[in-house]
C-alpha cells in the first residue's frame, strides 16, 4: 500500500521530538520545543509544527523556512536589522544566511516548511 498523496499537517496522531537550544546559542530562559515532523523527504524538505516555551536564543539559518503562527508571541531580531513581532496568523519566510535571535514571549506555536 502507498502513502496517500494528500497529508494534513497537524499534532493529532504524530509522537512529538523534545529538544532546546543548543546551550552555547541560549541567550534567557529556559525554552523547550515539541517538533511535530509530519513530512520528511530524503529531498530534505520537512513540515510540520513547532512549538517552545518562552526563552531567548542565537539562531543561524543554512536552510530555507517558511512559517505560519498558530498560536503565541515571539520576537525574531535579525543582526544588523530591525526586530519583528510575530503572532497568530502571521507567516513569513527565513532565508539562508540569516542570523540573530528568536525571543518567544508566548508559548509560540508555529506549522513550517523546510527546504535544506
Amino acid at each position: 500500500m502507498t502513502a496517500p498523496n494528500f497529508l494534513s499537517v497537524g499534532s493529532d496522531g504524530v509522537e512529538p521530538e523534545a529538544g532546546a537550544p543548543a546551550p552555547d546559542r541560549l541567550i534567557s530562559g529556559d525554552p523547550k520545543f515539541r517538533t511535530w515532523n509530519v513530512e520528511e523527504r530524503d529531498s530534505g524538505l520537512y513540515a510540520g509544527i513547532w512549538e517552545s516555551t518562552p526563552g531567548k536564543w542565537r539562531i543561524v539559518y543554512d536552510e530555507w523556512e517558511f512559517c505560519h503562527v498558530l498560536s503565541g508571541v515571539s520576537v525574531i531580531s535579525e543582526d544588523g536589522g530591525e526586530a519583528r513581532t510575530v503572532r497568530a496568523g502571521d507567516s513569513f519566510v527565513l532565508r539562508p544566511g540569516f542570523k540573530g535571535s528568536w525571543e518567544v514571549l508566548e508559548t509560540t506555536r508555529k506549522e513550517y516548511v523546510i527546504k535544506l
